[in-house]
Formats: structure tokens, C-alpha cells, sequence
């Protein structure tokens, strides 16, 4: 942990603060990667196929932001991709993203409140990716959401979408922000749920 600098490949803001929780924020450099494009998981509903695409994701975002420093192997690059994930009636998996960015968005997001959130229990997931000399670890971390009730859900959601605090937040809310209060349980690292899992990316700089 006694690092003079490492890159962070991320456009979050999120990600920034909790990694200076870690780290000192004079050794953290923010190097978003170039290309904003990344594979969606539309056909995926089972958990090796999501978790192979995480995967995948948080790897090519390393591999931009390398190449972008000219291939340097001697400062750590780290890189995060987060999810939300939702169990359907017919029993598949769907990966709820970032609210699609369509004057619609709302009825995506009170869709994902009202079907696949309240009452239930959902996963977020992050795959965290380490790039250091010639080592590349990656690792996903889980979190399980459980939510409040039907009826305490839609009494609060119109409201909560009026906010559009779910604009730009996997699984559509922000549960550092208001949508903390539809949370009745969290299992697992909390950091995770915001967008990078504390307690896996310190295990992984030490190793």
C-alpha cells in the first residue's frame, strides 16, 4: 500500500473519492479511458456469461487507459465496472445498467423499482481489474440489496424520479444519495453498491 502513485481509469467521481479513502489523493491520477463504448449484456442471463463480460469490460477500460500511457508497466493501473443485477420471474438474470439516457428514462427506472427491486433482493456486482508490471488481477465483488416493500417503494418513487438522481447510476439509484432510504438490507461491502468495492481493491494492491 505504500505506493507513490497509481492510475485511476475511471470517469466516476464516485470511484475517485472512495479510492482517496485508501490512498493519499496526491498518488491518484485520473486517466478516464478513451473510448466510452462498452459491450452491453442484453443477451446475458446467466451468472458465468454476466460475470465473463464484466470481466471483460473492466479489462479493456486497463488495456485503453495502458495504451494510453504508452504501454508503462511500472505505475498500477485500476480500473471498476459496476452492475446491478435482478432475478426475473422466469427465472433469468438481467443486468440493469445505466437508465437509458431517452426522455423515457423514467419509466425504465419506476419499471426496475416496481418489478425487479421492491421486496426483493437484487446483486451488485463490480469487476475490478490491477494492472502492475507484467501482473493483471481481476476480481468481482458481490453485494446483496434487499428494498422495502411494494407499498413503500411506490409511495416514495415519483418523488425519487423527480429527483433524477438516477441518471447515470447502475441499477438506476444512488444509495449514498436518496435512494439510501429504499434500502431495508445490504449484505456485503457497502462501497461496492457505490461503485468500487474498498475491500477488494485493497487486498488486491497488497497482493
Amino acid at each position: 500500500m505504500n505506493l507513490l502513485r497509481i492510475i485511476l481509469g475511471s470517469r466516476s467521481p464516485r470511484r475517485q473519492e472512495l479510492l482517496s479513502q485508501l490512498l493519499p489523493e496526491t498518488v491518484i491520477e485520473v486517466v478516464p479511458p478513451a473510448d466510452p463504448e462498452e459491450p452491453g449484456f442484453e443477451d446475458l442471463h446467466d451468472r458465468d456469461a454476466i460475470h465473463r463480460q464484466l470481466i471483460s469490460i473492466c479489462t479493456a477500460k486497463n488495456e485503453d487507459v495502458f495504451q494510453q500511457r504508452h504501454a508503462d508497466t511500472s505505475v498500477p493501473i485500476l480500473t471498476a465496472d459496476t452492475i446491478g443485477i435482478a432475478k426475473r420471474e422466469s427465472g433469468d438474470l438481467v443486468v440493469l445498467g445505466q437508465p437509458p439516457d431517452q426522455p423515457d428514462w423514467q419509466e425504465t427506472v419506476k419499471q426496475w423499482f416496481l418489478e425487479d427491486y421492491a421486496g426483493k433482493t437484487h446483486l451488485v456486482l463490480t469487476g475490478v481489474c490491477l494492472r502492475h508490471h507484467q501482473r493483471v488481477l481481476t476480481q468481482i465483488a458481490e453485494t446483496q440489496v434487499t428494498f422495502y416493500d411494494q407499498e413503500y417503494v411506490r409511495a416514495r418513487l415519483d418523488w425519487y424520479l423527480s429527483t433524477q438522481e438516477s441518471l447515470g447510476k447502475a441499477g438506476g439509484y444512488a444509495i449514498q444519495g436518496a435512494g439510501s432510504i429504499f434500502v431495508k438490507r445490504i449484505e456485503g461491502s457497502l462501497s461496492n453498491v457505490v461503485g468500487l468495492p474498498l475491500e477488494t481493491v485493497f487486498e488486491m494492491l497488497n497482493r
